[in-house]
């Protein structure tokens, strides 16, 4: 790839790609909202019952879509941050110029139909997909943006896909890192970053080094854009999933339209080329729209507020919760917004516009900016108040906002010096051995070994929670340190891996883990089942803790992998109490586990199957449990992996 790159590789050219992949990623969300926020909501508004029911599906995983697009946005802005630079939050008013984003990519507000799904879809597509544009979102001129030779001025590049664009830029990470050294690359404090203590997305995780930088890239096309299109939760199979039932429903009904008429690239005051652009003229509509991009504009400002406010602390939550908060009463202003009319134009309806600020750059972290904030909010209430308040969408939202300003006020007791959290003391003892074998990370303490299978992990994270200072968390290098716990305490820890991830031997003539009294299957709420006992799975012993998977996706068969995450897997972690509940007589011993193939597991042992509250659920000696993800009888197998043609191979 080295002979193809188009640009030097400096670090200013770096933050520049970063601030385009924040763009792109912004305005792809932002286009998602638009779409969902025009469909259709149930009977009332002329669906048939069918098409109800699909609408409501597409809209949830359009707004679902536009989260994770919101967790891409997060990774980007953790890289920028990581290597220096400040993110970017903001972008250019729709609709935008060709040639700003790559030459072929056009990037506009419109609402749902065929078109513009087609449009998502060709947006999202794979590296080697020849999915067309949708009609109308076409750029005719033969325009490129490659530079003709390297300067050093920053400058864009073009790109088929997006997915071909994060494959530039990890490559560009890895050639930064061997100029300058990773130390050096990654010098951004890592406490502006945004992670799980302020945000739950997947894309909000801490980038510390090349490492973690090229994995928040590959999250990224996994999940989304430029993913594989055997990747069934992609965004790309979303989408396609949504044009096969949209085009079943208009062979059955050729008048069906799921969505208002919203205007395309809507806009609130005179535009100096209306070409391509609907001046929204209704008062009523106009001024909900006004409401809701001085909400949108606002949940920026905090978003990048945080980004100046090192964490954990009390006022980079208060300022992540509030802009997520102000999104959903957004997200109902929108939805008033495309079922009004625009204006003069006959059959057009109105839509929020996206405006954007002059610039989205952070504020200061100081008292006047939280000052900014708790009168910022105060003002969204009073224009919410005056909307039309017999719209329940606008009087949901305009009570959200209330609620939403009460708590900015906390900004008030907020002083500029921040609370200080203690962190754990680093380690002291070197571990006297290391190696890794067969894909087992083996660490020798004086008193204790501990042995990690990172493919076996789930990431319940008692081991960085429970013994901090011997298993760190988000750390370059060695993260495994045995000897900073007392041997005892460590090994319980190691016993409270779920997934047997973590073993361990002890080096001090002291017993090492024993199977339990009561062998346990427990129910986890939308993830695998948690199996305790002398497990061994086709004759193989495999230890005494194991999760093994129960939603169809791992790749890592049968033990869970996470994949339930990234398929958004449902099931309860709370079954009802069957019938066969009675005590047995034994309740230790072996756990034979079969994995049948393309079929449940057929296991047979003493088991006790509890809920994720260790309600009992079953007391059993033979069972079949399901791993397809599908049964309507779980935990147990119901047959109905025969009639999704669940396979067990990866």
């Amino acid at each position: 790839m080295a002979e193809d790159l188009k640009l030097l590789p400096t670090r200013e050219q770096l933050i520049h790609a970063l601030y385009e992949a924040a763009e792109l990623e912004h305005n792809l969300m932002c286009t998602y909202l638009y779409a969902a926020f025009s469909l259709k909501d149930g009977e009332a508004e002329g669906l048939s019952a069918d098409e109800a029911a699909a609408v409501k599906r597409w809209r949830r995983t359009i707004l679902d879509v536009a989260i994770e697009e919101m967790g891409h946005l997060a990774a980007v802005w953790n890289i920028t941050a990581a290597v220096g630079g400040a993110p970017r939050f903001g972008r250019v008013n729709f609709p935008i110029d060709a040639g700003y984003l790559p030459a072929g990519i056009v990037v506009k507000l419109a609402p749902f139909n065929e078109d513009v799904l087609q449009h998502f879809i060709h947006l999202e597509r794979p590296k080697d997909s020849t999915e067309p544009d949708g009609e109308g979102f076409h750029y005719e001129r033969n325009f490129k943006r490659n530079p003709p030779v390297r300067r050093l001025t920053p400058m864009g590049f073009d790109y088929e896909t997006v997915g071909e664009f994060y494959d530039t830029m990890e490559y560009a990470l890895g050639v930064m890192t061997d100029r300058l050294g990773e130390k050096d690359l990654f010098c951004g404090d890592p406490a502006l970053q945004l992670s799980a203590n302020e945000i739950d997305l997947e894309g909000a995780k801490p980038v510390l080094c090349k490492k973690t930088a090229i994995q928040a890239c590959e999250a990224i096309v996994t999940q989304g854009e430029g993913a594989s299109a055997e990747n069934p939760n992609s965004h790309f199979c979303r989408f396609r999933r949504i044009r096969d039932e949209l085009t079943a429903l208009k062979q059955k009904n050729p008048g069906f339209e799921p969505a208002f008429n919203a205007a395309v690239n809507p806009v609130l005051r005179r535009p100096p080329d209306p070409d391509g652009h609907v001046w929204i003229e209704d008062e009523a509509a106009s001024a909900i729209v006004d409401v809701a991009n001085a909400s949108y504009q606002t949940m920026l400002r905090l978003l990048a507020y945080s980004y100046v406010v090192p964490g954990p602390s009390r006022e980079k939550s208060l300022a992540v919760d509030l802009s997520i908060d102000i999104m959903k009463a957004f997200a109902m202003l929108g939805e008033s917004a495309a079922r009004r009319p625009s204006g003069s134009r006959t059959g057009c309806n109105a839509g929020v516009s996206f405006t954007a600020l002059r610039d989205s750059a952070p504020l200061p972290h100081a008292e006047s900016s939280r000052r900014f904030f708790v009168e910022r909010m105060a003002e969204l209430v009073k224009g919410a108040e005056r909307l039309d308040q017999k719209d329940q969408r606008v009087a949901r939202a305009t009570g959200l906002l209330k609620a939403l300003a009460a708590r900015a006020r906390q900004f008030e007791a907020i002083e500029d010096a921040p609370v200080a959290i203690a962190a754990a003391p680093p380690p002291v003892t070197k571990a006297k051995a290391y190696e890794v074998k067969d894909g087992v990370e083996h660490v020798v303490g004086e008193k204790v070994t501990i042995n990690y299978t990172g493919k076996l992990c789930i990431h319940s994270r008692y081991c960085v929670t429970q013994a901090p200072r011997s298993f760190l968390a988000n750390v370059e290098g060695p993260w495994i340190h045995p000897d900073d716990t007392e041997a005892e305490e460590l090994a319980a820890v190691a016993r409270n891996c779920p997934s047997g991830a973590i073993q361990y031997v002890r080096n001090d003539g002291a017993p090492g883990e024993q199977a339990p009294p009561v062998n346990l299957v427990r129910t986890l709420q939308d993830g695998p089942n948690a199996w305790r006992g002398d497990l061994r799975i086709d004759g193989k012993s495999i230890g005494y803790r194991a999760t093994l998977c129960r939603c169809g996706a791992s790749k890592n068969k049968p033990y869970c992998d996470g994949s339930h995450h990234d398929i958004h897997f449902e099931a309860s972690g709370e079954p009802a109490t069957g019938d066969k509940t009675a005590m047995l007589a034994v309740r230790d011993g072996p756990i034979e586990i079969t994995p049948q193939i393309d079929g449940p597991l057929m296991v047979r042992g003493n088991m006790e199957i509890i809920s994720g509250t260790g309600r009992v659920v079953a007391r059993v000696t033979a069972a079949r449990f399901c791993r397809c993800g599908h049964s309507q009888n779980k935990p147990f197998c119901d047959d109905t992996h025969k009639k999704v043609g669940f396979k067990s191979t990866n």
